[in-house]
């Protein structure tokens, strides 16, 4: 325990920048006016003022203005407002009404699903600590946290949240759960020392053992902090306003379909005024032309897009739902799919979050500890065979010391396990319980009498227990203090001398074990006489029994999950807080291709293209700040990577905003992180975000089938519009029917193929580039020349049935809507992929055929509900008709399927 001597208090000013980890005890209560006693009441009120309160900024949520905005601001519904305007002005008020149903249609469904995907990141106030304790006026008080002010003396317990960022002045075996702010997975041992005064700026802020942070957790002891920062000054608070500082950007999908949209506008602007330009260059009537460009611009516009889009997203989300992936952020279903690099934390993500014994290194060999977390089931392996471990000559020796120096504990409710105390400590305590020694077994070992609790001074911790011939002291600590105080080792069960030799076979053990990732501990012994135990300073000729390795092990499925990832053409990068040897071993175990690892200070001094030149090859990033995962997506974006980032703590909420689609943790994430994210995995399982990947795949190959889909019906039906337009023929259809088609026969079928099932292929592919557009060259000439079968077959019938071929001229209109309606909802099979009528694959979507009946359905009613009829101007239909309208429809089926036969078998 560190005690300093008291100085006068005053006001603490200009120590914003001072290294508190470096400085000595005394030099920071200095600095900042305060002592060991604390602040006067009326100096804490002065600083209050003055500094403001120890709070961070509250966050807005988005305003509904702004969702709705995000809404009317679409280039589909300038261009059908644009539309619905024309048509007014010319006098065709019935077009223009159903073009601005359409429109409301759109913002309504629009408006709804993304406001109740967007929720205020109001996390970061629930960071805040509700009351501490400090000492005013010599005396200990509760407060609210908000009025803690700096040069506070904050009292630290075991289980209490830390109210502020202090410098630690007194320690009593303390430590502290930061992982949710460095990523650490392991508590961490606090005390009074200095840490890196010659160098203080090139301490990591997880290896800073002199300090406490705001929103961290004390895990164990006792001490006394004095505060050094408040509200926004906080590590928590310098977080929080980077997250804030972190614009929001467009998904994957948001950007291609920007783009589509863009070129949308010039291919429908250019192709309705061309044709109506040359209409009134060869002398039809103005007004007549000014019609057709509306018919042009209809027909062009998807107005079905909006609408079959967001319910696109709709179901992904419900899909994402059944596989515990909860979704914020809808368009980011789909850019989860366009991952090409997946970032991810290692504690309780890749691996199980939890601390379990898995070696033990005796004389006699190295025995394997088999189970994971807190169950009590497991088994015992010496040299790849299982072993009884009374068997073996230590084990139970080993295992009984863990469990006596331990203050953990361990109970069982209804079926599930839970633990208290130091997570260390909990790992020796089932491993006891694996090998029989529960309570019972333990009581029997006799009292105890003296504890050593650990201090980093000793850098070990021990237990004297009495019994009828003694007491027996059992130690565990740091493997070269342990060592340092052994004069003798176990061997085959007897006590021996330890000679030179002996201590580099342990101390080569001992770096073995460290390189495999593992938290190494020396377990040791001592019996003496008498019915006390030794003092600290008596602690030695200590029997060596052996060594044990504590790993958080890999989640399960975390392996297979990274090998089908890789195999769909996605890195996997571990990013996390730990140590560099740790995130190696770990890398290596669980299969991350790559090998190399780079540690934070790496990344200081490199630039974003230096950096960049080594992505290729690193597998795990060590030791990183929250700034430096901004930079290791950064520079992955810089290279054109699509990065998923996946995190749990406040340290990554600024990278999950940074990067293309965000992840959190649902069980053990902090709010911020979820808040922050776009995807919740529920089951914070590592395998839950392959199946994510797979589901935003099928989303995005969906989003194709049906832009492949409304965009060849639209452009037949352009294709029908302008070679009338080109010729002396009537109008082969009007504006209504051309509406028609685009909201019923169009989107019915679109929002079938929103739900195919995934591809065979799906995650045996590389990821689409994420610089491709949608509407690619490739894409665009196949939706072509779909769209010119259509317009073929559809403009054939038009043309006989003006010339009388096929019927009476007046029925051209009525047979002209019906051929391209039954051709378009024919042709969704086309648009469903290979081998879509083949097999059982032609019964996996059902909904595409009730689309099919309920279209059809409609198309009857068309031409023979009377007032629909009216409206459509359609006629009543004989069966020839029919004849003539289904034969001509199922053409470009059969086109469309030979085709892709062909292109299959030549594949």
């Amino acid at each position: 325990m560190t005690r300093a001597a008291p100085p006068a208090p005053a006001p603490a000013e200009g120590t914003a920048s001072v290294p508190w980890h470096a400085s000595p005890v005394e030099r920071a209560l200095s600095a900042l006016r305060s002592s060991v006693d604390g602040l006067t009441a009326a100096e804490a009120a002065l600083r209050l003022r003055r500094d403001g309160p120890n709070a961070l900024r509250p966050v807005e949520g988005t305003p509904w203005w702004l969702v709705l905005w995000h809404q009317v601001a679409s280039v589909v519904v300038g261009l059908l407002f644009v539309a619905a305007l024309v048509a007014w002005f010319i006098g065709d008020p019935l077009d223009s009404a159903a073009i601005l149903a359409v429109l409301l249609v759109n913002i309504v469904i629009g408006f709804w699903t993304e406001w109740r995907a967007r929720t205020a990141m109001h996390a970061l106030s629930r960071l805040e600590v509700p009351t501490a304790v400090v000492v005013r006026d010599g005396r200990q008080l509760a407060i609210e946290a908000r009025e803690i002010v700096p040069g506070d003396l904050l009292v630290l317990d075991s289980g209490a949240s830390v109210g502020a960022d202090a410098r630690i002045i007194e320690a009593n075996d303390l430590s502290t759960n930061e992982a949710p702010l460095t990523g650490e997975s392991l508590p961490v041992r606090k005390d009074t020392r200095p840490v890196g005064e010659g160098e203080p700026e090139a301490v990591a802020l997880a290896d800073r053992t002199s300090m406490v942070y705001k929103g961290t957790l004390i895990a164990a002891g006792s001490g006394r902090a004095v505060v050094t920062a408040t509200g926004l000054s906080t590590e928590i608070g310098r977080v929080s306003e980077l997250v804030r500082g972190i614009e929001d950007e467009p998904t994957p999908l948001e950007k291609r379909l920007d783009r589509l949209g863009r070129r949308l506008i010039w291919i429908t602007f250019g192709v309705a005024g061309t044709i109506a330009l040359i209409g009134i260059a060869r002398g039809r009537e103005l007004w007549l032309m000014i019609e057709t460009g509306i018919a042009l611009a209809i027909a062009a516009v998807p107005e079905g897009l909006p609408v079959v889009f967001t319910i696109t997203q709709a179901v992904g989300l419900r899909r994402m739902a059944r596989r515990r992936a909860l979704v914020r952020n809808p368009p980011a279903v789909e850019g989860l799919g366009s991952a090409t690099v997946v970032c991810s934390d290692k504690t309780g993500t890749l691996t199980a979050g939890e601390m379990t014994l898995t070696h033990i290194v005796l004389r006699e060999g190295e025995v394997r500890v088999g189970g994971v977390g807190l169950s009590p089931d497991g088994s015992f392996e010496l040299d790849g065979r299982e072993a009884d471990p009374a068997d073996v000559p230590g084990l139970l020796d080993a295992l009984t010391i863990g469990v006596l120096t331990n203050d953990a504990g361990l109970a069982e409710e209804a079926g599930t396990h839970r633990a208290t105390g130091d997570p260390t400590e909990v790992a020796l305590l089932v491993a006891g319980r694996k090998a029989g020694l529960d309570d019972r077994r333990i009581s029997e070992l006799g009292e105890r009498v003296a504890t050593i609790p650990f201090a980093s001074r000793l850098q070990l911790s021990a237990s004297s227990h009495a019994g009828e011939e003694g007491v027996r002291t059992s130690v565990k600590g740091a493997p070269s203090r342990i060592l340092e105080l052994s004069t003798h080792e176990l061997v085959d069960g007897v006590a021996t001398p330890l000679d030179d030799a002996a201590r580099e076979h342990w101390t080569e053990e001992n770096r073995r074990l460290a390189g495999l990732g593992l938290r190494v501990l020396a377990v040791a012994y001592r019996d003496e006489p008498g019915q006390v135990g030794p003092t600290p300073d008596e602690l030695g000729a200590l029997v060596l029994v052996g060594l044990v390795g504590i790993s958080d092990p890999p989640a399960e499925g975390v392996g297979r999950t990274i090998e089908r990832l890789t195999t769909a053409g996605i890195r996997t990068i571990m990013v996390t807080g730990d140590q560099p040897t740790t995130a190696k071993a770990v890398a290596e175990e669980i299969g991350i291709p790559g090998g190399e690892v780079l540690t934070g200070p790496e990344l200081v001094g490199a630039t974003v293209e230096q950096l960049g030149e080594r992505l290729g090859r690193v597998a795990a990033f060590a030791r990183v700040s929250p700034e430096d995962k901004v930079r290791i997506v950064e520079a992955l974006q810089e290279q054109g990577e699509i990065v998923a980032m996946l995190g749990d703590g406040v340290n990554d909420a600024p990278a999950l905003k940074r990067a293309d689609v965000g992840v959190a943790m649902g069980v053990r994430g902090t709010d911020v992180a979820k808040e922050t994210a776009d995807l919740v995995l529920g089951d914070d399982r590592f395998e839950t975000i392959g199946a994510a990947v797979e589901e935003g795949r099928v989303i995005y190959d969906n989003v194709r089938k049906f832009i492949f889909y409304l965009f060849s019906c639209n452009a037949s039906e352009l294709g029908v519009l302008g070679m009338a337009a080109f010729t002396t023929l009537p109008q082969p259809l009007i504006p209504l029917q051309i509406l028609w088609l685009n909201l019923v026969t169009d989107v019915f079928p679109a929002l079938a193929l929103a739900v195919e099932p995934a591809e065979p292929e799906v995650m045996r592919r590389p990821p689409e580039d994420p610089r491709s557009a949608i509407l690619s060259r490739a894409f665009a000439g196949t939706v072509l020349g779909h769209a010119s079968v259509l317009t073929l077959v559809t403009t054939g019938v038009f043309l006989g049935t003006v010339t009388g071929t096929f019927g009476a001229p007046e029925m051209a209109t009525t047979l002209t809507f019906q051929t391209l309606a039954f051709s378009q909802l024919f042709h969704v099979f086309n648009a469903r992929g290979v081998g879509a009528l083949r097999g059982r694959r032609w019964l996996t979507n059902r909904w595409i055929w009730a689309a099919l009946a309920l279209t059809t359905a409609l198309q009857f009613a068309a031409v023979y509900v009377p007032a629909l009829s009216a409206i459509l101007r359609t006629q009543a239909m004989t069966p020839a008709h029919w004849v003539l309208v289904l034969g001509a429809s199922l053409v470009p089926l059969v086109l469309g399927q030979a085709r892709r036969r062909i292109i299959e078998a030549s594949a």
